[in-house]
């Protein structure tokens, strides 16, 4: 399974998050997005997944802390104890044994990060 993985300022907009996504790859083939819980009831993202035709996959926070990822943030490796939520989200989600296939990219706006993993979901 293929899952996109979303990490986000509050402010973010659907277009922002729409940008992340196509850098990072596309929503062709995913089978969900995932992205910290506190954040899952946002509405650019409930808008993201209505358009990709995916649900959306809450990550509790504690889930993130730990989790090794290609690219790090400082302000996020402080606040969620990982380098990046998308890319530690997108792990979290697509199973034990997945795998980056695209690692974070930032919108033009830095307020929308996407990374994609592909696993068994198991």
């Amino acid at each position: 399974m293929k899952v996109a993985g979303l990490g986000f300022k509050k402010d973010v907009t659907l277009a922002s998050l729409r940008e992340a996504l196509l850098a990072a790859g596309g929503s062709e083939g995913l089978a969900a997005i995932a992205t910290v819980g506190d954040k899952a009831e946002a509405e650019a993202l409930k808008q993201l997944a209505h358009e990709c035709g995916v649900p959306i996959k809450a990550i509790a926070a504690e889930m993130l802390a730990g989790i090794d990822t290609p690219t790090q943030s400082e302000l996020v490796a402080e606040k969620f104890g990982t380098g990046s939520v998308a890319e530690a989200a997108a792990l979290a989600a697509a199973g034990p044994r997945a795998r980056l296939i695209a690692t974070r990219v930032v919108s033009q706006d830095r307020t929308a990060t996407a990374a994609i993993a592909e696993g068994d979901g198991t």
